[in-house]
């Protein structure tokens, strides 16, 4: 079976690693490797994967975004998320965002191969703690539907810019980064803080952190 993976992770003697293991498997290849969302949606468009595999917690973007619009720009790839994470509610967005499979870092080991290979055949794999977390929320009656969630009130542009300036960014540095004015970037600040009833940097700071869009 021929696949063609992509991985996206801020570290590289992660990606060496995996790549090394996926590489043993006949037929596979890496066709290319992101230390960011921004160059994983880049790459994900230029080099046609079959399955990008995106760490969650990365720069620029994070993994849900880059989920996101990788599913936009290329709606036949299957992205799997690869993470520490495994909170019901981060599990939700990623799947809302379009991700087919969900692993932990935890349980690459036993599966991270068959869930590439679940994925290549355009089939979801959830490691079973994933699994579990799900059904969890399902039995207490909150897996009816999407759950409302606070960046659902975020346009793609401002859950950008939020993990931006969490990461330390000015407004000048965001504006230069995305091709935008300045004053541009001060209304989507605004408008996030707004939205989310922040205050402040520091207010921004923890909200990033609270909710897995930057480590602390």
């Amino acid at each position: 079976m021929s696949v063609r993976i992509l991985l996206a992770d801020d570290h590289e003697i992660v990606r060496r690693g995996l790549k090394e293991l996926l590489e043993e498997q006949v037929g596979w290849t890496v066709c290319g490797e992101a230390a960011n969302g921004r160059e994983a949606v880049d790459l994900a468009v230029q080099s046609g994967p079959d399955v990008p595999v995106l760490d969650f917690s990365m720069p620029e973007l994070n993994g849900l975004e880059a989920t996101r619009r990788i599913r936009q720009l290329a709606p036949l790839v299957e992205v799997l998320v690869f993470t520490m994470h495994e909170s019901e509610e981060l599990i939700r967005e990623v799947l809302s965002a379009g991700a087919r499979g969900y692993l932990l870092k935890s349980d690459a080991t036993r599966q991270l191969i068959p869930a590439i290979e679940s994925l290549a055949r355009h089939k979801p794999l959830f490691s079973g703690r994933v699994s579990e977390v799900v059904l969890e929320g399902f039995l207490k009656g909150g897996a009816s539907g999407p759950v409302s969630l606070a960046t659902d009130r975020l346009t793609s542009r401002e859950r950008e810019i939020i993990q931006l300036l969490a990461e330390g960014n000015s407004n000048k540095d965001i504006a230069r980064r995305l091709t935008l004015s300045v004053k541009t970037v001060e209304t989507h600040r605004a408008a996030v803080m707004r939205k989310l009833e922040l205050s402040s940097l520091a207010d921004i700071i923890r909200w990033a952190i609270r909710n897995n869009v930057i480590q602390p």
